[in-house]
This record gives C-alpha cells, structure tokens and sequence, in this order.
C-alpha cells in the first residue's frame, strides 16, 4: 500500500489535535510534526520509557510473567505528561489471550479506568483471533502477536497502565514499551483518551446493538466492530446512527455496515490507514468478522453527549433448506454475536464502569485439544516427534499424510481450526475430513518458524469418530528459498473444534428454521 507522506503526517498532526495538545512552539506544549520540515524545530518535554527490560541490563530476561488473576502494571507515574507510543507481544499457551488479557488506563488517581478493553480488541482484533493489521494509529504483527499503537493519552497529574490477566493460563511472557513524554504543563482544556469494550452474546432480538452512551464535552475518534455470524447470509446490512447532544434523531445517518467502515457492496480483508476489515470468513454461519474505522481525519465532536448505535440487520437465508426458499429475508434482524469497542477523547476524564463479562463470555464455547492429546498415525510413520503440546512430522518424502482421530459426542454443526506451523521446511498440505477434501491447500511455507490459526472449514457432523487426514501435496507449490531443507515438515500444536448448537444465537435460529432446538 502506498500513500503520500503528507497524507501520513497530516493524520500524525490530527491526532495530536483530537487529543487537544496544540502543535504549536508554546514551551512544555509543542510536538511539532505537522511535516517533516517541523521535525527541525526542538521538541519540548522529556523522552521517557517503562518497559519490561531486565533490571539487570546485563542480562536477557527481558520479560514480566502474569499468574492468572493477576494483574501487571505497565506505567505508573506523575504528570503532567503524554503517552505516545504503547508496544507489547505475549508467550502463553492460551490461545484466546487477545480477550482474556484486559487493559485499563487511570488518569489523575481515579479509582475507575477511561479505558477498559481486552487487548486484541483494543490493538483492533475481535474474538481472540490470531490477525494482522497495519493502519496509522494501530498495528498488530507477528501473525497477530506484536501490537502497537500510537494513540496520544495525556494526563495532567498521573496515570496507571494495567493488564489483567482474567483466564486460568499464566502468562510466562509478556514483553512491553511504553513510550512517553514528561510535560512541563498542558492546555487546561486537554481532552483525554478514552476506550470503552461491550459485547452483546447474541444481539438482541430488534432494536439497535449499542456501541458507545457518552456524557460529556469531547471528540468521537473510532470504533472496532466484531461479528460472530449465527446465520448464513449476509450481517452486515444495518446503518450506524450518530445521537449527538441529547438529540431525538441521529445526526449521522448510515447506509449500511459496510459503508461506514469504507467498503462497498460487501466485505474482503483489507487495511488501510484509516479502515479495514483484518477478519473476514465470509457469509456462513460460524464466520467471523472484525473491521474498524478511525474518525482521526474526520472526528465527530458532541458538547454534551453522544450516543452510537449500528442496526443488527441483514439477509438470512435458509441453507437447511431448498433453493425456491433460499433466502429468507434481505433485511431481518440477526441473532449474531456482537462485540466493540469506542474510542473517543473527553474532558474531564470519565470514570467508566469496569463491567465485562467474565472470560468463558467473552469467547464462544471452542473445544480446543492438545495434537498430542489425540490418537494420531502418520504414513510413513518415521520421524514423528510429540513435543507437547505440538506434534512434529518430517517425513521427507511426497505424499506422506498424518491423521488424527476426532471423536464427537452430538450431531451438529462444527466449526474446525487448527493451529499449525509455517516454516521454510513445510511444504504444501491438503486437509481431508472422512476422506473428503477441506477448503483449499494449505500453504504452509514461511520465512520464519511460527504457530499460526488455521480456519479449516464448518460442517454438519455426526456423532462418532471422525478421521482428519493431512496430506503432502507431490510437487510443493510456492517453496519460498531454494537452499531450503525439503523435510516437508508438518506441525500441529492444536485442533479447535465448535459447536455451533452450543451458542444461544444459533439454537434461536435452528429454533425458528426447524422448530426443535
């Protein structure tokens, strides 16, 4: 993606505008990066740091571990001051971390947070999902592991980073930056940042999913929005409303979902720096969707309040079903599973109620098993290497193929993920279920070595032994490095499997489409 630096430093400045710091030389206040030639006037304030470096700098343990239950703090300091810049990355065997770990920002002392949100949605990612993305205020690298972002969050006289660790896996790793800037004064009219996480597991049966009810003077400047999909069609055919100031009738009005998070007819994975949508599986039921939408280059200021809302409609249709009643209904209210989180900035800083719901809420009830706590076989049988949690097979040969055996205990619908790994060494896999082909071959060569999610593919199951079989395609395609070893070497550290009949939306919906639960 290419873009003009202007464009890219102009954003930069509106930032800093929406966090109401002026730009300007005025001593202890200027940041002065409207353009690159302002880079050559002197920045006021002092560069500060909090990290997980080691005390001893001798030393490489640069990391904090997090017990479940506990909490780290980040930064814990006086103002008046400025966050510029927060990094992190996680080593846990937990792969929802990005819901179950929840950050917390406190200004001035307050015993509440301005900000509360589990981390992934914070850096931008629903549902714990393992994603990229790269836009101006946000990025999430790594296959999802390393986040940043560059929001300002001034304060006048202190301000406490926390996260939480709210599941039952320790945290062995959890590595961090915070960069800062240490004041000499700020305007008395600072506005300070704000984010705020909700979700709604189903959405309600009409009505309007809420997003942010806002009291008080400030700016609206984005919004992360998650759908988990308990119909098959189309979600996203409700419009967002803007109630600004106590008004009866939105004074921003939408045209559709996917209209206000800059995409047309539809979505497909995309960044930008401004939108995007980093999680898109499509239109089935069990599909996921995360986009967001930075208001940075166009915030919505409210004097009193704001209230934002975004409409749960969309098409449904009847999969179980013949094609003379294929779709139900192009704008029926849907039982999906709705996750956000607000951004803003307000003055004064706002005590927010610090209610989420505990961590098997926030997630859908995914069955997740170790690869080396299933019945697996490989053919040719050599080289099969358990390393708990993962199985490792380098057969070194074409057409090798591992299974494992998956036993279910109800008919349903099954979504099934897996977590595999992507070296130089991988090679091409196709998936088989039952000896029937999954989606399509998985391209499984990487320049580095990493454990990534896997969406295989949703099926209606029986009850009873299932065979997954991984095969190794004859000729790889997309080999990446020449001088790579062809160990065609496969690894799984996991099987996800979900239920979908085990998700209150979906049961409403086979509810209604059947009329047995």
């Amino acid at each position: 993606m290419r873009f003009r630096n202007t464009q890219l430093l102009t954003g930069i400045a509106v930032i800093l505008a929406v966090a109401g710091i002026s730009w300007g030389q005025e001593p202890g206040i200027g940041i002065g990066v409207g353009s690159l030639e302002q880079l050559t006037r002197p920045l006021a304030g002092a560069a500060q740091r909090a990290s997980s470096s080691h005390e001893d700098l001798e030393k490489n343990g640069d990391a904090r571990s997090i017990d479940p239950g506990a909490t780290l703090v980040l930064l814990d300091t006086e103002g008046p001051g400025m966050v510029t810049h927060i990094w992190n990355t996680v080593g846990t065997t937990d792969p929802f971390h990005g819901r179950n770990l929840v950050l917390r920002v406190y200004y001035d002392h307050a015993d509440k947070p301005s900000v509360v949100a589990p981390l992934g949605d914070f850096f931008g990612i629903g549902h714990g999902a393992w994603r990229d993305l790269v836009s101006v205020p946000v990025t999430v690298t790594s296959a999802g592991r390393s986040r940043s972002c560059f929001w300002r969050m001034p304060f006048q006289k202190a301000i406490r980073i926390t996260v939480t660790n709210d599941s039952d896996i320790k945290v062995d790793s959890f590595y961090y930056y915070v960069d800062w800037l240490k004041l000499e004064s700020l305007p008395e009219d600072t506005l300070y940042f704000h984010a705020l996480y909700r979700q709604e597991h189903p959405v309600q049966s009409d009505g309007h999913y809420l997003i942010a009810d806002i009291q008080g003077r400030g700016q609206y400047v984005g919004t992360v929005l998650s759908a988990h999909q308990m119909e098959t069609g189309w979600f996203g055919e409700g419009d967002d409303f803007f109630y600004v100031d106590g008004e009866a009738l939105p004074r921003l009005r939408g045209t559709g979902t996917e209209d206000y998070f800059c995409d047309a007819w539809g979505f497909r994975e995309f960044c930008a720096p401004w939108n995007g949508v980093p999680v898109y599986e499509g239109v089935i039921t069990g599909d996921r969707v995360s986009a967001y939408r930075w208001h940075v280059q166009d915030p919505i200021p409210f004097q009193r309040s704001l209230r934002v809302e975004f409409e749960h409609r969309g098409s449904v249709y009847n999969d179980r079903g013949s094609l003379t009643d294929f779709e139900v209904g192009g704008f029926l209210n849907r039982r999906d599973w709705y996750s956000s989180v607000a951004f803003w900035y307000q003055a004064p800083p706002a005590a927010l109620d610090d209610i989420l719901p505990p961590p098997a809420q926030r997630v859908a009830p995914y069955h997740i098993y170790k690869a080396t706590d299933l019945t697996f076989r490989g053919d040719p049988p050599i080289l099969i290497l358990p390393a708990d949690p993962a199985v490792l097979y380098a057969p070194g040969v074409a057409k090798a193929q591992l299974e494992f055996d998956l036993a279910l205990e109800k008919d349903g619908r099954y979504r099934l993920d897996a977590v595999l790994y992507h070296t130089l060494m991988s090679g091409t896999w196709r998936v088989l279920l039952d000896d029937k082909p999954l989606g399509p071959t998985l391209d499984l060569n990487a320049a580095g070595a990493d454990f990534r999610w896997v969406f295989l593919d949703t099926l209606d199951l029986k009850a009873g032994t299932h065979t997954l079989r991984f095969e190794c395609v004859e000729e790889s395609v997309n080999r990446i490095r020449a001088l790579a070893p062809k160990f065609n070497l496969f690894g799984v550290a996991a099987i996800s499997l979900l239920r979908l009949e085990d998700m209150e939306g979906f049961q409403q919906v086979l509810k209604e489409k059947t009329g047995k639960q």
